[in-house]
């Protein structure tokens, strides 16, 4: 496996939009707002330079505010970064897509995005409510509007210059595929759930196949245990390497060809995250060995958004 010395800098190229993915991205679903503002300041000073955000998580603000502030203190070219956010699926109407872009480059405090990923192939009833539901309490979705209908009226976004990529999050191959045989413009990257109880194998195939960015969230298994972080092969892989077991499984999955986002809410924990790099090939396999699977977020099964425990 041919990997270059800055593993921890690798950038992953959009052949389907412009410029360059660094495979180890800082993820900012984080609840509270003023350690939004230090986890943000403090990634951005450990190295990381890709922030991957969302409307849903209702922090994009503070992630402008230490992103315009970092930025500046350490003399770094916004050029020098890479921004994702969401379209959440209460604005899934064409007509909803563009004032819902401008509102997350407002509280970014951006000028252009370089990635805008639809978050769920799930269209909610439109309107300023996240989450839309009936007197029973199940979820109001609206069946006025197709996945390509959102997926056209981003791709506007990409003409207009102030997006350079678009892409999809938490899909199945069974909705990717058709949609990118319909699209003008073909999806840059594809986000979800992946880690070696969940290697998503047959849509990482199918990304490369057509050119497509594979970034996995929750690598580390949403931090359940016992799960990844505690399997037998990743702790014996830890220790034989002298790495933690997040290190291993961060390394593994941008070792096998995938972008990985990471959230860590201190300074140590985004040193530790960012401090990567290759496995010994035989550490690589045994980890691509495990048979244990598990999935800890059903949001591509039932389009309700958010965490889903572990089943005892």
């Amino acid at each position: 496996m041919n990997l270059s010395s800055g593993f921890q800098l690798r950038k992953m190229p959009l052949r389907h939009g412009s410029g360059a993915m660094p495979a180890i991205g800082f993820g900012t679903l984080i609840p509270d707002a003023a350690t939004t503002l230090s986890a943000t300041r403090d990634a951005l000073e450990t190295g990381f330079r890709h922030f991957d955000c969302a409307e849903r998580y209702r922090n994009e603000r503070e992630v402008g505010e230490a992103l315009h502030a970092g930025l500046a203190a350490n003399g770094i070219a916004r050029e020098s970064i890479f921004v994702t956010t969401k379209l959440w699926n209460s604005n899934h109407r064409p007509e909803r897509v563009g004032l819902a872009f401008d509102a997350s480059l407002e509280r970014l405090r951006l000028d252009y995005l370089d990635l805008y990923l639809m978050h769920t192939p799930f269209a909610f009833k439109p309107g300023e409510d996240q989450d839309p539901r009936d007197a029973a309490g199940n979820v109001i979705y609206d069946d006025g509007v197709t996945l390509l209908d959102t997926w056209q009226a981003m791709e506007a976004l990409v003409d207009a210059g102030r997006c350079r990529a678009i892409g999809l999050s938490d899909i199945g191959l069974e909705e990717l595929r058709p949609l990118c045989e319909a699209a003008r413009i073909k999806p840059a990257s594809v986000q979800v759930e992946s880690h070696p109880y969940l290697p998503e194998t047959e849509l990482l195939e199918f990304c490369n196949e057509q050119g497509i960015v594979f970034l996995a969230f929750a690598p580390l298994g949403h931090g359940i245990r016992p799960g990844p972080l505690e399997d037998p092969v990743v702790l014996q892989v830890a220790s034989s390497t002298g790495k933690t077991p997040a290190q291993v499984l961060l390394a593994w999955a941008v070792q096998r060809g995938t972008a990985v986002l990471t959230t860590a809410k201190t300074a140590a924990r985004a040193k530790e995250n960012f401090d990567v790099s290759p496995l010994p090939q035989h550490a690589f396999d045994a980890i691509d060995r495990i048979e244990t699977r598990q999935r800890y977020n059903e949001v591509v099964k039932t389009g309700t958004p958010g965490f889903i425990p572990r089943r005892t």
